[in-house]
């Protein structure tokens, strides 16, 4: 079945296609998840990596040694940590351009001046021209702190990164009705409206679940991009078929369709969730940037500002009065009222850094 193009994905590689049997690092099934992202870029198409693999890869460059990390949490987050330097040196292995590691927690997420971080940072690495390799950062991660396993990170990561769908290679290829290794009458869902209850109870906990243990985290995670707005793809990973005709916008998975479409989902958001915090008032020329060029708001538009916001704040922008658009802030108001009226290349000389040369990116703007 046909999926809609996309142009952004998160394509999230499970620990058994990165390292089989939890044993070292292995370019077996990673060959071709390498070169499905080189296609990608070619088609001029953009992909974000979660890769699993770093405690393993830790394990295996210390093994023999009589000074084994203890298999305690103090022990795998000393592993994660050596792990974590092996496994950006694999990943860089396949490709001639840079390979750029992002640590997160969950604290990342959900406290807005670090998500707004995060994805600055994200933006400027995929203006580079870079591929970002998200992990948890499981060397001083706590349970406090931590997103879970990597399929939720996946789908915080799609949401960070306003990606199209969300990808998640495992080694099986799809959702089943049964445990097709014990079933052999177990039926494939090729299409999925809805992540429901029932479906959850189908897959099981950890250890009982379709697949290697984990199909049910991997329907959560679904869920969470669903509604996002974001579809879902679990496939074989192992299969480079079902990598070629991601290309070519088929699904030989199943397909995790999204809650409703990514605009209305992320309009409807903004315009209805986001409590406003302020109101910026920019002149024609701004006005005229954002309903015909869909821009960005830049400092040098603005000519007013009221209300106290803090960044990732939802404001108002008006135009004369009236209001124009909403949008979430990159300055907070004592910032913003330094550098209105100013050109982009002034903002680090004024506040002694510069976050985002845009005060509202237009990913972070409704017309109203």
């Amino acid at each position: 079945m046909r999926i809609p193009h996309w142009r952004r994905l998160v394509l999230k590689i499970g620990s058994n296609l990165i390292a089989p049997g939890g044993q070292a690092l292995s370019t077996r099934h990673v060959l071709e998840i390498a070169r499905f992202v080189q296609h990608a870029r070619t088609q001029e198409r953009e992909v974000i990596l979660v890769s699993s693999g770093a405690v393993a890869a830790g394990r295996a460059s210390l093994h023999g040694r009589s000074d084994m990390p203890p298999p305690n949490v103090a022990g795998k987050q000393a592993l994660a940590a050596v792990g974590q330097a092996e496994l950006m040196r694999f990943w860089q292995r396949f490709f001639d351009f840079p390979v750029a590691q992002l640590l997160l927690t969950r604290d990342d997420f959900a406290n807005r001046r670090r998500f707004l971080n995060a994805r600055n940072t994200l933006r400027s690495l995929r203006a580079v021209g870079a591929l970002p390799v998200i992990n948890e950062n499981d060397s001083v991660a706590v349970d406090e702190l931590r997103v879970g396993d990597n399929d939720t990170l996946a789908a915080h990561a799609a949401t960070l990164t306003e990606s199209e769908l969300m990808v998640l290679a495992t080694d099986i290829d799809g959702v089943y009705d049964a445990d097709p290794r014990s079933h052999p009458n177990a039926r494939k869902l090729d299409e999925i409206d809805q992540v429901t209850e029932e479906l959850l109870a189908m897959a099981g906990d950890a250890g009982s679940s379709v697949g290697t243990g984990g199909m049910r985290s991997k329907l959560i995670a679904a869920r969470r991009a669903a509604e996002a707005g974001i579809g879902t793809l679990i496939i074989d990973g192992r299969d480079h078929r079902t990598l070629e005709a991601l290309l070519d916008n088929e699904c030989r998975g199943s397909w995790i369709h999204p809650a409703q479409q990514r605009r209305a989902a992320r309009k409807h958001w903004m315009l209805h969730s986001l409590p406003t915090s302020g109101q910026i008032e920019i002149d024609a020329g701004a006005a005229e940037a954002l309903k015909g060029r869909g821009a960005s708001l830049l400092a040098s538009g603005v000519i007013g500002i009221q209300g106290q916001f803090e960044v990732g704040d939802a404001v108002e922008i008006q135009h004369q009065g009236k209001a124009l658009a909403k949008g979430i802030v990159q300055y907070r108001h004592a910032e913003l009222a330094r550098i209105r009226g100013r050109h982009s290349r002034d903002i680090a000389e004024i506040l002694g850094d510069c976050p985002s040369e845009s005060v509202i990116h237009r990913d972070d703007l409704v017309l109203m």
